[in-house]
């Protein structure tokens, strides 16, 4: 699974020969195996993609792939993919890009707008952090718990049971999702809610910056990430024309001496739409007016109307 170290001139091929935009297919995994773009030496990044043991510890990128015997390396359970609003959401997958290599895609952002199915008119934002010899050209995986093993089963060695459903495919229904392991679940019906269960639907898929929400979570980011585009996550619908009446002043003055209260948090106001805290941060960041910090998951809270 590992390669020789990458040389620049053959890193510039990689990139030259393959497509930045496209048509694609999909379809859908979680194999609990080590990701390909974990080991080093696969692409010019940063750092190779997180990996994590059983129970969800960072490990180096020399572990052995939990897929392997005796291995001890697994997908991290943040991998799963999540909503960002109602037709926006951010995830991981596996990818073969026509014209690439791993060398090329390993760490690589692609915003697919879905042209087919219950969810066509939806974009997801991935990161490539895997590659596959059973993929075809322009394919992408895209990783959501419970969604088929595959060709392999690091999922057994991980939590020592079989995951529900059927190998290729994962869970037939939304109840299943209760069966997978608890830090696996939202990402189980993220797939029955946001995706609507959508069988394996088309993209249009084109090549943009890695969002921070992935990268933080990855730990990678290629160095040809600036020259390609920034996603924008659209804008919510603009406030009623006719703004809500103030709160009156209240009845009762407070008193001259209130008790003290917790202090703010520190930093400037996040704007809509972005992310407001983390498990990974000591404190919260406040949200501009009008916007709450909502957690979408422990990794990623946002600023919502």
């Amino acid at each position: 699974m590992r390669s020789a170290t990458l040389s620049v001139l053959a890193l510039a091929g990689a990139v030259a020969g393959q497509a930045s935009s496209g048509s694609g297919r999909t379809t859908r995994y979680w194999d609990c195996c080590k990701p390909s773009c974990a080991w080093p030496d696969k692409a010019a990044v940063s750092a190779p993609a997180r990996t994590c043991d059983r129970n969800d510890n960072p490990l180096g990128p020399e572990a052995r792939s939990g897929c392997d015997s005796n291995g001890v390396a697994f997908t991290c359970s943040n991998n799963q993919p999540w909503a960002i609003n109602d037709n926006v959401a951010f995830g991981f997958a596996a990818t073969a890009i026509s014209g690439g290599t791993e060398a090329s895609w390993c760490c690589a952002c692609y915003a697919l707008q879905f042209t087919s199915g219950p969810v066509a008119g939806k974009t997801l934002v991935v990161q490539s952090t895997n590659t596959g010899g059973d993929l075809g050209h322009n394919h992408f995986d895209i990783q959501m718990p419970g969604g088929g093993l595959g060709l392999f089963d690091g999922c057994t060695p991980q939590f020592g049971f079989q995951f529900p459903g059927n190998r290729y495919g994962g869970t037939t229904s939304r109840s299943q999702c209760s069966e997978l392991p608890a830090s696996l679940q939202e990402g189980c019906y993220w797939r029955y809610d946001w995706f609507r269960d959508a069988d394996n639907p088309d993209v249009n898929w084109r090549r943009v910056q890695c969002p921070a929400q992935l990268t933080n979570i990855s730990g990678c980011r290629r160095q040809d990430d600036g020259n390609y585009p920034v996603f924008d996550v659209p804008s919510p619908s603009p406030p009623p024309t006719n703004p809500p009446p103030t709160n009156p002043p209240p009845t009762n003055p407070p008193p001259t001496n209130p008790p003290p209260s917790t202090p703010p948090p520190s930093g400037s106001p996040v704007e809509v739409w972005g992310q407001c805290n983390s498990q990974d941060w000591p404190a919260p960041r406040p949200c501009v007016s009008g916007t709450s910090c909502v957690e979408l998951n422990p990794w990623y809270s946002q600023c919502q109307p």
